[in-house]
């Protein structure tokens, strides 16, 4: 069985699925950070990417330099069939782990 992603692994090929071709490293710190409403750091999603790439669950290219003067090319990032078989088995586990709980509401006992 492949090792569990973690938390931050499963947010950033979210954030790839999400953005499609305009998935490079700041635009994926932004969704995320956007989504959860959480700060997260530009080199922890990077690290992430990395690892997620050398497992074979994205894979990367560089861009065309940006028409700007001085502008610079950016490294893309998709999702392979592999990292999206992972996030499918990702939403089944969680599913499972819901099922039959309920969340205390409002006047539930704790």
């Amino acid at each position: 069985m492949p090792s569990a992603l973690n938390r931050l692994d499963v947010l950033a090929l979210l954030a790839l699925e999400r953005l499609g071709e305009d998935a490079y490293g700041v635009a994926v710190c932004d969704d995320i950070s956007a989504t959860t409403g959480r700060d997260v750091s530009i080199a922890a999603v990077y690290v992430a990417l990395d690892r997620l790439e050398r497992r074979g669950l994205v894979r990367a290219w560089s861009s065309e330099p940006r028409p700007e003067r001085g502008g610079r090319s950016r490294r893309h990032f998709a999702p392979t069939a592999a990292g999206q078989a992972a996030l499918r088995a990702e939403r089944a586990l969680m599913t499972r782990m819901w099922r039959g709980v309920t969340v205390p509401g409002k006047g539930s006992p704790r």
